[in-house]
């Protein structure tokens, strides 16, 4: 007798008639009404009576927002395995994860021949449905970058391209009689799905023993295997009692180990009864039961998983809050959290805390653990210095704080979330007339830009992003929420902007944003044939132009020559009218700088510019990032970038123009202290057997901009900050983390230390 312990979930089984296409789907959603979790359908394409399941199922999910579907089962031979993989991840990204996949190896032979399909033994039918799951499997498993390729004896793929994936683990349940399909289940199979009328021998308990022993044998928890029963209609009929019902169903709960009911019934009387009374009950009495056992219940991480976890972390002693969204290297969505889009990870642990004092806890729970690694923080963004993952250790991912609230829109007052990516924050502003000067693409993390600088492009208009921050909702070293703003904790807010991230996280931020409706966006291309002269005269022309212009430069070598691609945006960042024709006469200038390529200038909102999308973040192996902040380009620097571009140094340079606002503020004012450098230059640097980077050193530069220096370069702090702003800023650290939590971002060591 066996309790697995699973939550208990209740479905609906309907017949897919086609002659009352409508009533089909009605019953579906009174399932959905009625508060059962899941609906299926039985899948007989070679029946002329009923509906296409897979139609059906697609048409349910458009006409419901919360229930389950399922094919019950799916007709494996007269369903191409990598097309069906296909569809169910399709499925599943449009009804927001609601689909599983159950899979039966096939029956009626002579049907399924009659419509092209493949007539098989029983042993082929078997190995096929086993090779139909490594083809399903794999087309999901997009972080495989390798194409997929399957020599099954009954199904085949050779070199098919993988994806997309769904929108969650979709579960794979079989439905299995004999014992060699019950071996297939513990080995391969997330749910067994047998119906109760079909079920002789092996019966349910006898079946579980051979599932369970074979899943042992293969490494698996036989918790992992979900359990799910088709019932015949008369466990719902309203005639019986509720606990008549509940009593008999009970010992297939406690004793088999059943886990997810479905009820066989076109009948919507009894679809509401079984819905509305009988579930509740049992679910009432299961949970009595197991209290008084202390059955284990909860989710099960499977074997493989737990073989994957990273030493010296206490995965078990994980606050129950943090559990829900934590990923650990062997679950499903590691692949998508483990890098940053510019640097590979290996992470112990990542935590996704929803909420502020998630936050807290993420953080007094990850200084209790043992692991070399320093604990990263990650606002969701680029991550291009690297310092938002780490091999081993832990992750703080604030993804899940992605709100934008305008708190007085006179006033042009935001609270931002630090998960949010500038894109979206642009976008919720758009309709208010309002802007922030946040980087110059939609990924960009908020947490990290604006407590690093905010260099945008409203940023000779309008300045930094950190000079616009009012007020910040921060999490200590010690697990404090603090309030840091100009009257409370005035030395964190000091430091908070320019080297917030070694201070400690940043959950929100409070910002007066511009009154910028719509700006020119222009973008330039050239021949930079003479890369260097090129440079030295687009530098000048920035210095001299209006401030309302904000120029960024991209230099990459494209089919045997340079391409310089100017973007710039001509913003009023005092209100939302627009001198187009300043800004077209001081955008010629730019014309006669080298043959050009392409032109394009358009009077757009601030939002076109910045993209919302959420590019994925897989990590780019070995890349290399080096910044440097310059006054001016002069003809020593052009030449001495020149030559970099030229000689294959790099294959990606960037300028981003400051001056103008940015010099407004007072060197003392934040932490951010260069602010009489006109232009932050940054490149990807090829790996020389020296390290590389030799070239970029030459350049002299006494500044750089810690976002953009990747973690594998021994950052000079005193070209980060100047002598005075560094000791200020270890004297804080002193106060606020002593004992150098965060130091995984860049390393400011406490005073005194």
């Amino acid at each position: 007798m066996t309790d697995y312990g699973h939550d208990l979930r209740f479905g609906s089984f309907l017949t897919p008639r086609n002659d009352a296409p409508d009533a089909v789907v009605e019953l579906a959603r009174l399932s959905e009404d009625v508060g059962l979790d899941l609906v299926t359908f039985q899948d007989h394409p070679y029946q002329p009576g009923f509906l296409d399941t897979w139609t059906l199922l697609s048409w349910v999910a458009a006409r419901t927002e919360r229930v389950e579907l399922s094919g019950n089962v799916l007709n494996l031979p007269l369903r191409n395995p990598a097309v069906l993989a296909r569809s169910v991840a399709s499925l599943d990204l449009l009804s927001g994860g609601r689909v599983n996949l159950g899979l039966g190896a096939g029956a009626f032979w002579d049907a399924i021949e009659a419509m092209g399909g493949r007539r098989l033994t029983p042993g082929e039918s078997v190995t096929g449905l086993e090779e139909a799951i490594d083809i399903i499997r794999g087309v999901w498993d997009t972080d495989e970058r390798r194409a997929l390729r399957v020599r099954g004896t009954v199904h085949r793929v050779e070199g098919a391209k993988r994806g997309p994936a769904p929108a969650h683990e979709v579960p794979v349940w079989l439905g299995a009689y004999k014992p060699r399909m019950l071996r297939l289940v513990a080995r391969r199979a997330d749910g067994w799905l047998p119906s109760l009328g079909f079920l002789s021998s092996p019966g349910l308990r006898e079946g579980n023993a051979i599932i369970d022993e074979e899943a042992a044998g293969h490494g698996r928890d036989p918790r992992e295997i979900r359990r799910l029963l088709n019932l015949p209609g008369d466990f719902g009929d309203p005639g019986e009692r509720v606990d008549a019902l509940v009593g008999r169903l009970l010992p297939l709960a406690l004793e088999d180990g059943v886990s997810t009911f479905i009820l066989g019934s076109d009948d919507p009387n009894t679809l509401a009864f079984f819905g509305r009374e009988v579930a509740p009950a049992l679910r009432e009495a299961v949970a009595a039961e197991r209290r008084t056992a202390g059955t284990d219940t909860g989710p099960v991480r499977p074997a493989a998983a737990l073989a994957k976890r990273a030493p010296g972390i206490d995965y078990d002693s994980l606050p129950e809050p943090l559990v829900g969204r934590a990923v650990e290297p062997g679950d499903r969505e590691y692949g998508k959290v483990r890098s940053t889009y510019f640097w590979s990870g290996s992470p112990g642990l990542v935590l996704r805390p929803g909420g502020d004092t998630e936050v807290a806890e993420a953080v007094r729970w990850a200084r209790r653990q043992k692991v070399d690694a320093p604990l990263a923080v990650r606002s969701g963004g680029h991550g291009l210095s690297g310092r938002a993952t780490n091999d081993g250790g832990i992750v703080v991912d604030l993804s899940a704080l992605r709100s934008v609230e305008v708190i007085d829109a006179e006033r042009g007052l935001v609270r931002v979330g630090a998960g949010a990516r500038w894109g979206e924050v642009a976008a919720a502003l758009a309709p208010h007339g309002l802007a922030i000067s946040s980087g110059d693409w939609g990924g960009v993390g908020v947490g990290g830009l604006a407590t690093t600088g905010g260099l945008g492009f409203l940023a000779r208009s309008w300045g930094l992003t950190i000079d616009h921050v009012v007020g910040a909702t921060v999490v200590l070293a010690d697990g404090r929420v603090v309030r840091a703003d100009a009257e409370r904790e005035p030395d964190l807010f000091w430091a908070l902007r320019g080297a917030g991230g070694t201070m400690g996280i940043a959950t929100s931020f409070d910002i007066g944003a511009a009154a910028v409706d719509r700006v020119v966006h222009a973008v330039l291309v050239h021949d930079a044939e003479d890369p260097a002269a090129f440079l030295e005269r687009w530098g000048e022309l920035v210095e001299a132009a209006p401030r309302e212009l904000t120029p960024h430069l991209t230099i990459v070598p494209q089919q045997g020559r340079l391409i310089a691609l100017t973007t710039a945006v001509w913003a009023n960042a005092s209100g939302p009218a627009q001198d187009t024709d300043r800004a077209t006469e001081t955008l010629r200038e730019f014309l006669d700088l080298a043959p050009v390529l392409q032109q394009q200038a358009r009077l757009v909102p601030y939002a076109a510019v910045m993209d919302p999308t959420r590019e994925p973040h897989r990590g780019t192996p070995g890349m290399r990032s080096r910044s440097a902040l310059v006054r001016h380009l002069d003809g020593r620097i052009a030449a001495r970038l020149g030559r970099m571009l030229t000689d294959g140094e790099t294959n990606w340079f960037q300028i981003r123009a400051a001056g103008g606002a940015v010099a407004d503020t007072p060197v003392d004012a934040t932490a951010y202290a260069h602010r009489d450098r006109n232009f932050a230059l940054s490149a990807f640097l090829r790996r020389s057997r020296t390290g590389g980077g030799e070239s970029w050193d030459e350049l002299g530069a006494d500044a750089v901009y810690p976002s953009f220096e990747t973690h594998d370069h021994a950052l000079a702090l005193d070209r980060a900050f100047p002598p005075a702003t560094l000791r200020r800023l270890e004297a804080i650290k002193a106060a606020y983390d002593p004992e150098n939590v965060f130091r995984g971002n860049f390393t400011i060591t406490p005073a005194g230390d």
